[in-house]
């Protein structure tokens, strides 16, 4: 680092730039085009940033250039949810990799940073689109070049990259007619822009730094405390597990151990003031926490049930001892239980909750697929936002693993349908995705924001709006009326089968009349109606 920026000030600048996204995420997420409730592009930047700063947290006050650029790439990519959490991951990496060699913080060492984000942004995206965080990354990397031709000073070239952020975000719309058609600014652009305006307000002074929180982050104040594992239950007669920090300047240990000891067992009072962990098991975990809360702070408070632990562990290790080594093994994304259920009975092995309303990080999908007693995993995302995060766990997977981007549950039926064990991973692939090719669905929600449809007709907020294979095509004031609408456009008469899933705010009266209406329209066609339980959507369907 140069003698004006040490690793203090970059690590606080980018702790200011996570605190700053997250505040403004929701200004992020009003500029989503579709309106639809989603895993919204200012959240997921958010989650990406918190995790990085997170794992920056974990290393020790002395770490090395090299240790921070590892914690910041790898936390980025654990974190990312969405695709705009998985490009913004990628950004992050490239600028990492693209200053490796540089021993301080330069116009050159800059330069070389942006234009390696390009290259790696660019290469995680299939299609790359003009008028999105892509364009944006490019225009603020030809800023940062420019500025090195120019030779302007760190800070010179980092208002500059800023500023041609900014001017990048407002052409979004001329590049990108969607944009434009909905009055709007491309969102993930928009969080890069803030992000890198955050960073660089704080490593030129020009706000407070956050230095503070990362020094409390790494809890480097006092000793770290440590607490014994305790996974036995059985035998004991106290129900809850209650563990938590305290921060008091007045707590004296022995006294609130002979506290704890009043109240059940297990009891642990450990560190040094002003930091403590506390645990105990006990049948009364209001009193506990109203002794400590006289006696200071307390924070990270987990009141466990561990009756109810105990019968779901024993449950789930009995499930692993039932679960056979396999060939090919299956994680799959989903919303509802009865989607779940379905996904299960069809051979998937692990279900990771998650789909519109959020969005599981690549951490969630690695994390699952290492689960997974099997040769070769494939995982079904289930929802576009969420390919890309597949792909990335894909790639870290000890194991052999792949992709069927698969983009509703309901075109994972079809995909596991044409599942085949003898098969190879890459044959698996092609079929599953081959058979999912015909797959049409559709999806019936409620508007969030004023609107168009695909036909430039108008959606007001709290219409009821039918989405074919992410189009938005029908828009009316009746679950029934948008669901005949959207088969009509889909043109289920000449489909053989009709797949329903019932979310968990449509009945089971409302869905046997909407069966009977369909079966008296399109008396050819075969309907199979579930429970899918999920939310946002009372009819998801798949027509084949």
């Amino acid at each position: 680092m140069s003698q004006t920026y040490t690793g203090s000030d970059v690590l606080a600048a980018i702790a200011s730039a996570s605190a700053q996204l997250s505040e403004r995420k929701e200004e992020i997420n009003r500029l989503n085009v579709f309106p639809v409730p989603d895993g919204d592009t200012g959240t997921n930047m958010s989650l990406t940033l918190k995790s990085v700063v997170d794992n920056i947290a974990k290393l020790p006050a002395n770490a090395g250039v090299a240790e921070v650029r590892r914690a910041i790439t790898t936390g980025a990519l654990m974190g990312a949810r969405g695709n705009s959490g998985v490009i913004t991951s990628q950004i992050l990496r490239g600028l990492c990799e693209g200053c490796a060699e540089a021993e301080e913080v330069s116009t050159a060492a800059i330069d070389a940073a942006f234009a390696r984000a390009v290259e790696v942004a660019f290469q995680a995206v299939r299609k790359p689109v003009e008028g999105t965080i892509l364009t944006v990354v490019k225009d603020m990397a030809a800023a940062a070049k420019h500025a090195r031709k120019k030779k302007l000073s760190v800070d010179e070239a980092l208002e500059a990259i800023v500023e041609e952020g900014y001017a990048s975000v407002k052409r979004t719309p001329d590049l990108l007619p969607v944009l434009k058609e909905n009055g709007v600014v491309d969102a993930g652009g928009f969080g890069l822009a803030i992000l890198a305006d955050a960073f660089t307000a704080a490593l030129l002074g020009k706000s407070g730094p956050l230095g503070d929180e990362l020094a409390l982050a790494r809890a480097g104040a006092a000793p770290k405390v440590a607490i014994e594992q305790i996974n036995d239950w059985e035998g004991s007669k106290y129900t809850y597990c209650n563990e938590f920090l305290v921060d008091s300047d007045v707590l004296d240990k022995d006294e609130a151990l002979d506290f704890l000891s009043t109240m059940g067992d297990c009891e642990l009072c450990v560190g040094e003031k002003p930091k403590f962990k506390v645990h105990v098991h006990s049948n009364t975990p209001d009193k506990v926490l109203h002794y400590f809360l006289e006696r200071g702070q307390i924070s990270e408070v987990f009141i466990h049930n561990m009756k109810l632990q105990s019968v779901e562990r024993n449950e789930k290790l009995a499930a692993e001892e039932r679960s056979e080594h396999k060939p090919l093994g299956f994680v799959a994304v989903a919303a509802g239980s009865g989607m779940a259920k379905i996904l299960e009975s069809l051979g998937v092995d692990v279900v990771v909750s998650g789909g519109q309303t959020m969005n599981p990080s690549t951490k969630d999908l690695l994390d699952a697929v290492e689960r997974v007693n099997a040769d070769a995993v494939i995982i079904l995302p289930n929802n576009s936002n969420i390919i890309m995060a597949a792909q990335s766990a894909a790639g870290l997977s000890e194991v052999p693993c792949a992709v069927v981007p698969t983009k509703s549950v309901p075109q994972a039926f079809s995909a596991l349908f044409s599942a085949d064990e003898a098969a190879s991973l890459e044959e698996n692939v092609e079929n599953m995705t081959s058979a999912f090719a015909d797959t049409k669905t559709g999806e019936v929600t409620t508007a969030i924001k004023d609107s168009k449809d695909a036909h430039d007709n108008p959606i007001h907020n709290g219409d009821v709006i039918g989405i074919a294979d992410g189009s938005i095509e029908a828009v009316g004031s009746s679950v029934e009326d948008v669901v005949m609408s959207l088969l009509d456009t889909m043109e289920a008469e000449d489909a053989d089968t009709l797949t329903l899933l019932a979310g968990e705010d449509f009945s089971d009266e409302q869905l046997d009349s909407l069966v009977e209406r369909i079966e008296s329209r399109f008396d050819e066609l075969e309907v199979d109606a579930h429970r899918g339980e999920q939310p946002l959507y009372p009819i998801v369907f798949s027509v084949e």
